[in-house]
């Protein structure tokens, strides 16, 4: 069973204070039972699930929404101060007590609502028993503080690691990147070196490409002008030539002209005649030596 423990003042006397204390099973809505003591008296009473339904059906509001609205007035204490009134009216022997509470509007408010409250006969017992549920309230505040207290240490311990490993972190990063830094101012010289060295032999090329390009220019023009100064001597030559084979006669003309130009032809016998003279007075000279 969960309980809760609040204290409230009543509209009517606003300087009292009144020790109210709610328990419920598993939920607000399946009804709930109320102790109210000024620590001399105390009154206690149990509304029903059936007194909700009927409460809400009054004031014509949706039941879970009437639920909350109980929470916030019964179980919610100085988290709703000021937004919900209590009224507690109680007769001459104190035997009874009505208990009411209301919800503030600006315009005034309604009640959500009320029971009639029935005297506990010792009162001192209920005394006892919301002191002793005040310790065992505070014991378990304390234990959760303290848990809580251990935990905020270890999560500050935990941040502390991690503030140091997170600085670690940062230097070996800087570290990281002068490193990469270098590197790459290195490779990065490297690359430029070796793009000017590209560069300068792409230049070369193309120096030697126009170089090639003019040579080539020149020895066609050479060679054309050659080859027009060797058409002209040709050319030449023919006109020289046709002058001189128009001058010489044709070979039949040649030889006509050689055979007539020819001395006759002698007869043997006469060709041994003529020798014969020539040869006897070379004979008679030798025998006159």
């Amino acid at each position: 069973m969960e309980k809760t423990l609040n204290r409230i003042h009543p509209v009517s006397d606003p300087e009292a204070t009144y020790f109210l204390q709610v328990s419920w099973e598993k939920d607000l809505g399946t009804g709930f039972d109320l102790l109210l003591s000024d620590c001399q008296c105390a009154w206690t009473g149990t509304v029903s699930e059936a007194d909700i339904s009927r409460e809400a059906a009054d004031i014509e509001m949706d039941r879970e929404k009437y639920v909350e609205e109980l929470r916030k007035a019964l179980i919610a204490g100085e988290e709703s101060a000021g937004k919900y009134n209590f009224v507690i009216s109680r007769d001459e022997q104190n035997k009874a007590c009505h208990f009411s509470y209301e919800r503030n509007l600006k315009d005034g408010s309604f009640r959500l609502g009320s029971l009639k409250l029935q005297e506990v006969p010792s009162p001192a017992e209920v005394v006892k028993e919301l002191i002793g549920y005040c310790l065992d309230s505070l014991g378990k505040l304390r234990a959760k503080t303290e848990h809580l207290q251990r935990e905020n240490e270890r999560l500050f311990s935990n941040w502390s690691d991690v503030e140091r490993r997170l600085e670690k972190c940062v230097e070996a990063k800087e570290e990281l990147e002068a490193d990469l830094y270098s590197r790459f101012i290195l490779v990065l010289n490297e690359k430029k070196a070796k793009i000017r060295n590209l560069q300068k032999l792409l230049s070369e090329a193309k120096e030697s490409a126009v170089d090639a390009k003019c040579a080539r220019d020149s020895i066609a023009t050479t060679q054309m002008v050659i080859k027009r100064e060797n058409n002209y001597d040709a050319s030449t030559d023919e006109e020289s030539e046709n002058p001189a084979r128009a001058s010489l006669p044709s070979a039949p003309e040649r030889r006509d002209s050689s055979l007539l130009g020819s001395p006759d032809v002698m007869d043997p016998a006469q060709r041994r005649k003529r020798r014969q003279r020539t040869a006897k007075p070379a004979g008679t000279g030798a025998k006159v030596a």
